[in-house]
C-alpha cells in the first residue's frame, strides 16, 4: 500500500481551527449562528452595519423568540429604531424561521466603555486611479522588447507606478 502524498505538510486552515472556538463564543451570547455577527454587513445591509452592531440575543422564559440587542450610538438611535422591523425580517431570513421577535437598541456614546469605542463605520473603498495616458504610452514603450506576454505586462505596470510617482 502506497502512502498518500499530502500538499498540506501537516498545516490546516485558520478558519477551521477557529470555527469551534468562534462557535462555542458566539453560543455564550446567544448566537446560535455566527453568520450574523461575521456578515452583519450582509444581513442588516451597509447603512444599517455602519451605525449599529449586534452584541447579544437573548432568550425569555416563555421561549416565544429571542430579543436582538444592538449597540449603537445615541445619534443613530432614533434612525435604527424606525428600522427594526426590516431588520428583523432580515436576521430571521438568515435563521430561516421567526427566531428573532424583538430587537432593543442600546445606546453608548463614542468613547467611553469597552464596547463604546468600537468603530461601526467600515473603510472606505479606493477608487482607482485613471493613469495619465502619456504615462501609460510611455511604459508600454519601454517594455516593447519583451516577448512574455505576462513579463510584459508587469513591467508596464511597474513603468506606470514609477513614472507616476511625485517629483521631489
Amino acid at each position: 500500500m502506497s502512502q498518500r502524498n499530502t500538499s498540506t505538510y501537516g498545516f490546516a486552515r485558520t478558519s477551521s481551527l477557529l470555527r469551534s472556538r468562534i462557535s462555542k463564543a458566539s453560543e455564550s451570547r446567544g448566537f446560535a449562528q455566527s453568520r450574523v455577527l461575521t456578515h452583519w454587513a450582509e444581513i442588516a445591509g451597509e447603512d444599517v452595519a455602519a451605525m449599529s452592531r449586534p452584541v447579544e440575543i437573548s432568550y425569555g422564559r416563555s421561549g416565544m423568540g429571542a430579543t436582538l440587542t444592538l449597540l449603537t450610538t445615541g445619534a443613530q438611535a432614533p434612525m435604527l429604531e424606525m428600522q427594526k422591523e426590516t431588520i428583523r425580517g432580515r436576521v430571521n431570513a438568515v435563521y430561516g424561521f421567526n427566531a428573532i421577535a424583538r430587537i432593543r437598541i442600546t445606546q453608548t456614546a463614542a468613547t467611553g466603555f469597552a464596547d463604546g469605542q468600537v468603530q461601526f463605520t467600515h473603510a472606505a473603498r479606493a477608487t482607482p486611479k485613471v493613469p495619465d495616458p502619456t504615462i501609460t504610452r510611455a511604459a508600454a514603450e519601454t517594455a516593447d522588447g519583451v516577448a512574455d506576454e505576462g513579463l510584459r505586462a508587469a513591467l508596464e505596470r511597474l513603468g506606470q507606478n514609477v513614472l507616476s510617482r511625485p517629483k521631489r
